[in-house]
């Protein structure tokens, strides 16, 4: 699959300065109006999003860091690789993310990627939901879809019914030397 590039992230401003995260944390629920699902879809490219949901909750940690966690739920439809007919999707997807000034371990222990949250550097003082979300939700799409009972058939009418061995091209020019 292939993200378009563009000059702004979709969603982009689904954003949050951390001076407006309370000390209780900051509970967000979002629709994306019809101009964000069509910037989205655009850049991921999807038939059709017809919903994209998403509830998060972002709280400040010990030490200076702020926790994004939420799930994004999406109504969707791809294009089948195979036969280019509408595939439709639902996504469920969780995420959960840690902005830090620094990006090193807060708690200086050596941990396994696959153990917690992502974490990335806080980039000023803006916590960037909406980028957290596309980037969720470009991740948990298929990226070979397939409509059920798509078989892909292909003969080569050039070659004729003989079966070739891909070296007896070689073995061609060798035997012309």
């Amino acid at each position: 699959m292939t993200i378009q590039a563009s000059a702004s992230v979709p969603l982009a401003s689904w954003s949050h300065a951390t001076v407006d995260v309370p000390a209780q944390g900051l509970e967000v629920t979002r629709s994306a109006n019809d101009s964000e699902r069509a910037d989205v879809m655009r850049a991921l490219p999807l038939a059709a999003l017809d919903k994209l949901e998403v509830r998060y909750r972002i709280t400040g940690l010990a030490g200076g860091g702020w926790r994004l966690k939420g799930q994004i739920s999406a109504d969707l439809v791809q294009t089948c690789v195979v036969s280019l007919d509408p595939v439709s999707s639902v996504i469920e997807e969780p995420f959960e993310v840690e902005f830090w000034r620094e990006t090193s371990d807060p708690d200086g222990e050596d941990k396994s990627v696959l153990e917690g949250p992502d974490i990335e550097p806080l980039a000023g003082d803006e916590i960037p939901a909406g980028r957290i979300v596309f980037e969720t939700l470009a991740g948990a799409l298929d990226p070979y879809p397939r409509k059920e009972g798509a078989a892909f058939d292909w003969n080569d009418r050039a070659s004729g019914a003989e079966k070739t061995n891909p070296f007896s091209v070689l073995m061609q020019l060798k035997d012309k030397e």
